[in-house]
């Protein structure tokens, strides 16, 4: 019998307003609204390229508040094959970022950003 492989992972973001959240991915971060279910929607995904980040109301995402204190505080990784290319697409939509695009000690060259509810999201790209 063969190995079972793994073949993807999709980080569930806490956020107070899925179709509000989902609005920001696709107008700033140029993300394709996959679907959003429910009425009104609580549960949704988004997507670009090969990155999917699925979306899940709850009345106050537990994480905003840590975010806000804790430097890095990320909660998804995103590899991209441009950094600074893309670091220059969010900056023409008026994306703010926590961290700027910064060459890390273990290899990487890596930005965040802030989602309007407080997930930290990082794009990299290795070596």
């Amino acid at each position: 019998m063969g190995e079972t492989a793994l073949k993807s992972v999709v980080p569930i973001l806490f956020v107070r307003d899925v179709p509000a959240s989902a609005a920001f991915y696709r107008e700033r971060l140029g993300f394709t609204v996959d679907f959003l279910y429910g009425a009104p929607p609580f549960y949704g995904s988004v997507s670009r390229d090969g990155a999917c980040l699925h979306l899940r109301c709850v009345e106050r995402p537990n994480f905003a508040e840590l975010a806000a204190r804790e430097v890095s505080l990320i909660l998804a990784t995103v590899e991209v094959s441009d950094v600074q290319g893309l670091h220059a697409e969010f900056s023409a939509r008026g994306v703010e970022f926590p961290q700027a695009p910064t060459r890390q000690p273990w290899g990487g060259t890596d930005f965040h950003v802030r989602d309007p509810d407080g997930n930290v999201i990082s794009f990299v790209t290795y070596g």
